[in-house]
């Protein structure tokens, strides 16, 4: 597992930067405050030990995972050789995983700094500097009293950067490090984390309906084709959720309901063959990847199935773009519904 060190001085911008960063990479951020605020809140002051402590539960517990990596923020005392240890063995731990240590370092002039040091996100993430001119005068001491920032040729570390980011927005300066470091684009494997197929129960038909029209409306007042699930009744849903060998599931994200599937196979005694219909995502969650992975977790409900069959729109290149991306091709004829719409089958083979 990799780790992205980011250095610097006080409100420099390190965790601002970790969250950009987090957002177009697999990487996680822990920033040092997410561990010094519960600890100042519940014993009334700092207690430098025990943040060590649930430092190190946190980070023994997050190499177990199968993320990309973490962004850890730290501010480091450069004339400390007490530092420095402790950056080898942080470094170590991610380095026995076969991982990678990339060293970035953060440098802005103090009068930057303190600007930031009253800003929105960092005062609602830092409640311990909310009293601003006790925060700018801790600021101000750890300046004079630290070194905060390196020396020229000081970093010894292969994978390092420095940036002054004094003029810099956090979006650009995550930007760099990820080019720097050529980082990989933010893959699916966090939306595989927080996406769930739950069952739909019989009392819950209703509802499924009701997701059903709202998802399928646009396209039906697009095409107005007779078989749009936009104007399936009830009752065709609750005969479909009834079908021997077929089976409804809610697509949930972070616990909501954001769209649902139906898989199956229309032969109760053909388990290879299986089918996706439908398949739909409420308009508001849509063109977020999450049909993606919807169906890879279909694939994982049914592993005995080696065949799997649906049906699209040509017309509407975004759905055969995703059915493609997933593996399917394109089989069969044509079927010509209307002037405006022809369907097409689509079929994966495993």
């Amino acid at each position: 597992m990799d780790l992205i060190l980011i250095l610097g001085s006080g409100a420099v911008g390190k965790m601002t930067v970790g969250q950009e960063l987090m957002k177009i990479t697999d990487f996680r951020l822990f920033h040092n405050h997410m561990m010094i605020e519960p600890v100042i809140e519940i014993f009334g002051g700092f207690q430098g030990n025990l943040v060590s402590k649930l430092r190190e539960d946190i980070f023994e517990e997050f190499l177990k995972t199968d993320y990309q990596g973490m962004i850890f923020t730290y501010m480091m005392a450069f004339d400390w050789p007490s530092e420095w240890e402790y950056i080898k063995s942080l470094s170590d731990k991610f380095e026995a995983t076969g991982g990678t240590v990339y060293y970035v370092e953060l440098v802005a002039d103090q009068t930057e700094r303190l600007k930031r040091n009253k800003t929105e996100n960092r005062l609602t993430n830092k409640a311990s500097k909310r009293d601003l001119e006790i925060s700018d005068e801790r600021l101000k001491y750890e300046d004079a009293h630290y070194r905060l920032v390196s020396n020229d040729g000081e970093i010894p570390f292969k994978n390092y950067i420095k940036i002054d980011n004094t003029n810099l927005q956090p979006d650009a300066v995550a930007g760099m490090i990820k080019e720097h470091f050529n980082l990989p684009d933010r893959s699916k494997r966090e939306l595989m984390r927080r996406i769930k197929l739950k069952e739909v129960t019989e009392e819950e038909i209703p509802e499924l309906h009701e997701m059903q029209v709202k998802s399928f409306m646009p396209l039906y007042e697009k095409y107005h084709d007779e078989g749009s699930p936009a104007i399936e009744s009830l009752e065709r849903v609750e005969r479909r959720f009834a079908a021997e060998g077929r089976t409804y599931y809610f697509i949930m994200k972070d616990g909501a309901r954001v769209g649902a599937i139906n898989i199956g196979s229309k032969d109760p005694n053909e388990k290879n063959v299986a089918y996706i219909s439908p398949i739909f995502i409420l308009p508001e969650f849509q063109n977020r990847g999450i049909g993606y992975v919807a169906i890879q977790k279909a694939f994982e409900l049914l592993p005995e199935v080696t065949t799997w069959k649906l049906d699209t729109i040509l017309q509407e290149p975004a759905n055969c773009h995703l059915y493609e991306k997933c593996g399917f091709v394109r089989v069969g004829e044509e079927t010509v519904i209307n002037d405006k719409m022809t369907i097409i089958d689509y079929e994966l083979k495993l």
